[in-house]
């Protein structure tokens, strides 16, 4: 090497790859695109952007929103990007061109949740009581499912599309029949909000979140609770759950800053993660299952092996809360969304 010439330095292991600043209030949601080619990311300032992983250019600013954007979804071929919002809309967008294709501006509610079905036919959305089902092609409303007595915070497709499961405030889940708009059952055993709701791969079990400090398992068939998932002392709400792709595992995240990774059969946990300092906002299984990622009120994500339950590094460049983690199509990238006003991508070995 001639002197005065760059060293070319190996990538390290778990490395910060991109610092992505352009927003300028608290990023709340990140997403990859099916192919892992884009990431879209949702923020408080009103905006949507899109960004190139490999080069953390920010490709496109969408800027049709009037209040913040609370989470961003593709759909599953990738060609459209759903943003739901406090303006109380869902805006489809075309990642290509960035062009807003249709906005959705039946709820009088700031938007909560939105979610794609597993064929894309049908787009969902959550405001304060009310849960609506779309045509994302022509941006019709199908079908308004009345029935929550208090706001929905998030709405779940199971694997065929079939049913649609529903999480409130009212302490209830409920399940509907996507094609009839029909509420098919009230899952009411909870005994204080529902922040969260997951359906296993096979779509035989229900996963429900609760203020309540538990997590539930429901048979979506019959609406009877299997299991109830409380390991004491819990000495906070569980803000978030979901299962692995292979559905042996589920894991719950809890306001007082563990990680715990149950056996959906079992009612103990297999493994306790410990390391947080403050409550566990958001969670992602990577692609293989191998690697979980969790975000914290204190500002750190951690990577955890979930066949032994380690703590494999802590990711702690931000510098406030991390609400969203997500995972690229291959698991070689990991995005984290913060109230710091930044998305930073991470080399994932």
């Amino acid at each position: 090497m001639s002197p005065g010439s760059a060293r070319q330095e190996k990538p390290q292991a778990w490395s910060l790859l991109h610092t992505l600043k352009e927003h300028t209030n608290a990023v709340l949601s990140v997403a990859f695109n099916p192919e892992g080619s884009l990431l879209a990311s949702a923020s408080d300032d009103g905006t949507v952007r899109l960004w190139d992983p490999a080069s953390g250019k920010c490709l496109r600013t969408l800027a049709e929103h009037t209040a913040g954007v609370r989470i961003v979804a593709f759909n599953p071929k990738g060609s459209l990007l759903a943003s739901a919002s406090d303006d109380g809309t869902v805006r489809l967008w075309d990642p290509a061109s960035g062009k807003c294709l249709r906005t959705l501006a039946e709820h009088t509610a700031r938007v909560r949740s939105v979610a794609f079905s597993p064929d894309g036919s049908l787009l969902a959305s959550a405001a304060h009581k009310k849960v609506r089902l779309w045509d994302p092609a022509s941006g019709k409303c199908l079908r308004t499912l009345k029935g929550h007595k208090d706001a929905v915070h998030r709405v779940a497709f199971n694997p065929e599309g079939s049913l649609l499961a529903s999480a409130s405030v009212d302490e209830t889940v409920r399940l509907w029949d996507t094609k009839k708009g029909k509420c098919l059952r009230t899952l009411a055993e909870h005994t204080s909000f529902v922040l969260d709701v997951a359906f296993n791969p096979e779509g035989n079990l229900l996963a429900s979140a609760s203020y309540d400090e538990t997590v539930r398992l429901w048979d979506p068939a019959s609406g009877k609770c299997l299991r109830t998932l409380a390991e004491y002392p819990w000495t906070g709400l569980v803000h978030s759950v979901a299962f692995n792709p292979e559905g042996s595992l589920l894991v719950s995240v809890s306001d007082d800053g563990t990680v715990r990774l149950w056996d959906p059969k079992k009612s103990r946990p297999v493994h306790t993660l410990k390391g947080h300092t403050k409550g566990v906002l958001s969670v992602a299984f990577n692609p293989k299952g191998s690697l979980l990622a969790s975000a914290s009120i204190d500002g750190t994500v951690r990577l955890w092996d979930t066949a032994s339950g380690e703590c494999l590094h802590t990711l702690a460049k931000h510098t406030a809360r991390v609400g969203s983690v997500a995972f690229n199509p291959e698991g070689s990238l990991l995005a984290s969304a913060s109230e710091d006003k930044t998305v930073r991508l991470w080399r994932i070995p």
